[in-house]
């Protein structure tokens, strides 16, 4: 199994900046993409970023040009710069990753508040 921890939430003003992180344990080597998605009160999961393990980045319109999804292989970890944020980006950020052994097998971690309010 996999396990998922986030970390790096908060509160912040509109126009600020967070960044969050995931550390992937356990069995890594199951671990093929890894990504980013939030979930607002009253609407759905949403993807936010997500990325390779070689790298490729893919991102919600929404965010695109504001946050930035990066991974460090050797730490296992997977990063969301956010920048500009807005209010509408108030969320619970979860980190995921799929199985690349098993198909529709994904993780995810436990999530972490995100408020953008002043």
């Amino acid at each position: 199994q996999v396990q998922l921890v986030e970390s790096g939430g908060g509160l912040v003003q509109p126009g600020g900046s967070l960044r969050l992180s995931c550390a992937a344990s356990g069995s890594i080597f199951r671990i093929n993409a890894m990504g980013w998605y939030r979930q607002a009160p009253g609407k759905e999961r949403e993807l936010v970023a997500d990325i390779t393990r070689a790298g490729t980045t893919n991102y919600a319109d929404s965010v695109k040009g504001r946050f930035t999804i990066s991974r460090d292989n050797a730490k296992n970890t997977v990063y969301l710069q956010m920048n500009s944020l807005k209010p509408e980006d108030t969320a619970v950020y979860y980190c995921n990753a799929d199985d690349k052994f098993v198909r529709d097998r994904y993780y995810w971690g436990q999530g972490t508040q995100v408020t953008v309010s002043s």
